[in-house]
C-alpha cells in the first residue's frame, strides 16, 4: 500500500477492517521476534517489559502498574510457541487470540509480593522457567531476557542457563513497522490531534497548566487510549530549560506554552508531537517568534535531510546546526524512533557524538520522531517541536496533520 493510500487509510477504520487489522499486526509483530531468535541463534526470549509482551502478543493488563511491577512474563520460542505466566485471575486478557500459548499462574518475588520470602518465591518461579525451557528448547542453553532480577538471574545461571540480551532483539524486532501498524498509529494520531485541538480550544489566560493537560487525557481515554508517559507542558519562564513537568502554574496573556504529548493511544500506540503556542489573543514578540523560526526550521530541515540508507553518523553530521546561544540547552537527541512507545535508534546530536552517539543505518519502514529544542542558557523561555514521520523509499514523511505557527515565521 502507497504511504498516502495508509495516511488515508488511517483517518478512519471500519470495525471489520480494524480486526482484520490487528490479525495481521499480530501475526507480522510475533514473526519478527521469531526471525531476531534465529538470526541471534537464541531458542527463546523470557520477557517481562508490558510493551515487549504487548508487541509480542498484543495482550495487556495494568501495563503502567506491571512496568514496575513485575507480576506477569511469557517466554517466546522461536518457532512461535509461548508459555505465559499471568497475573492473578486475569487469564481472560488472552481471550479471543489466535496464539500457539500455554498459560501458567504468575509467580512474583518481589518485596511487595514475598516480603522475606523472596528468594524462595525466586527459586519456585526459577524451577517453572526452568521446566518450561528444559521442555520446549531441549539441550540448548541460552535464553534472551529483556530484564530480571538478580534472585532470577542467579537461580538460571546456576541451573545452566546462560543469559543473553533480550533488550537488542525486541527492540530490533519493532523497528520496521508493518502497513498494517501505520494503520494503527495513525489511528493513535488522529486522538491525539483530537486532544490537541480541544487543547488549543480550551486555551485561555487564567487557566493553569493542569487545567490544559487534562484535556489530552480527556480524549486519549474515551477514544480508548491507555497513558501518556510524561507531563511535559510548561509556559512561561517554566519553557526554559526543558523538562518542567506541568503544575498549577497560571497562564497568563502573552506565555509562550509548550507541550510534548509523549501519549499511549489506541492499540498501545504512541503519538509523540511536541508544538509551541502563545497564551491569549494576541501576537507573539518577535524574541518568540524568532526563538520559533529557529525550532521549526530545525525540525523541517532535518525531516529534509532524513532518509533510508543514510547512517545515523552521516544524519548527525549534516544536520541543522544549532547557533551558539541555544547549544548549551539543546534537546537530548535530534531524533528517536517511535512505536508503542520511544524505540531504537536514538540519534545523538554531533557536538555528543563521543559520548552518546552510535550508528546505523536509517531504513524504509521505521517511524522517527525529529526533535527541536531551542532556548538560550540563561533566557526565559523557549520553544519545543516535534514531527512524527514514517521512512519510505523518497524520505521521510509526516504521520499528523497537527498544524505549526507557520504565520508566525
Amino acid at each position: 500500500m502507497a504511504i498516502d493510500q495508509l495516511l488515508d487509510a488511517c483517518s478512519a477504520i471500519e470495525p471489520d477492517g480494524k480486526e482484520a487489522i490487528l490479525r495481521d499486526v499480530r501475526a507480522y509483530r510475533l514473526a519478527r521476534v521469531q526471525e531476531q531468535l534465529l538470526k541471534h541463534e537464541v531458542p527463546a526470549v523470557l520477557l517481562y517489559d508490558p510493551v515487549n509482551i504487548r508487541y509480542a502478543t498484543d495482550t495487556s493488563n495494568m501495563q503502567v502498574w506491571a512496568g514496575r511491577n513485575p507480576a506477569r512474563y511469557i517466554v517466546v520460542f522461536a518457532n512461535g510457541h509461548i508459555v505465559a505466566w499471568e497475573f492473578h485471575s486475569s487469564e481472560h486478557v488472552w481471550d479471543g487470540l489466535n496464539l500457539d500459548v500455554e498459560l501458567r499462574s504468575a509467580i512474583s518475588w518481589t518485596f511487595f509480593n514475598a516480603g522475606q520470602e523472596a528468594e524462595r518465591r525466586a527459586e519456585a518461579w526459577g524451577a517453572d522457567i526452568v521446566d518450561v525451557f528444559r521442555k520446549h528448547a531441549p539441550g540448548e542453553r541460552l535464553l534472551a531476557v529483556d530484564r530480571l532480577d538478580p534472585y532470577g538471574a542467579a537461580y538460571l545461571h546456576k541451573h545452566g542457563i546462560a543469559l543473553r540480551d533480550g533488550q537488542v532483539l525486541m527492540e530490533t524486532a519493532r523497528l520496521i513497522k508493518s502497513s498494517g501498524e501505520l494503520v494503527l498509529i495513525g489511528e493513535s494520531l488522529r486522538t491525539c490531534e483530537m486532544g490537541v485541538d480541544r487543547m488549543r480550544r480550551e486555551l485561555r489566560p487564567g487557566m493553569t497548566e493542569n487545567d490544559l493537560w487534562a484535556h489530552l487525557h480527556y480524549e486519549n481515554i474515551r477514544h480508548g487510549g491507555e497513558w501518556i508517559e510524561t507531563r511535559l507542558l510548561a509556559s512561561g519562564d517554566r519553557t526554559n530549560p526543558w523538562m518542567h513537568e506541568c503544575s498549577s502554574r497560571v497562564l497568563r496573556d502573552g506565555d509562550l506554552l509548550a507541550f510534548d504529548t509523549d501519549m499511549v493511544g489506541p492499540n498501545g500506540y504512541c503519538s509523540d508531537i511536541s508544538r509551541t503556542w502563545v497564551v491569549g489573543d494576541g501576537r507573539p514578540t518577535d524574541e518568540q517568534r524568532k526563538l520559533y523560526e529557529y525550532a521549526y526550521s530545525q525540525v523541517h530541515f532535518n525531516m529534509d535531510l532524513l532518509r533510508p540508507g543514510m547512517t545515523f553518523r552521516e544524519f548527525s553530521e549534516k544536520a541543522w546546526k544549532i547557533p551558539d546561544e541555544f547549544i548549551k540547552n539543546r534537546y537530548c537527541c535530534l531524533a528517536h524512533g517511535i512505536g508503542m512507545v520511544d524505540e531504537y535508534p536514538s540519534i545523538a546530536h554531533q557536538i555528543d557524538w563521543e559520548s552518546s552517539g552510535y550508528d546505523g543505518r536509517f531504513e524504509v519502514g521505521m517511524t522517527m520522531c525529529v526533535e527541536s529544542y531551542i532556548g538560550a542558557e540563561g533566557g526565559s523561555q523557549g520553544v519545543k517541536l516535534e514531527q512524527q514521520v514514517v521512512l519510505t523509499e523518497n524520505g521521510c514523511v509526516s504521520l499528523t496533520d497537527c498544524s505549526f505557527e507557520t504565520d508566525w515565521l
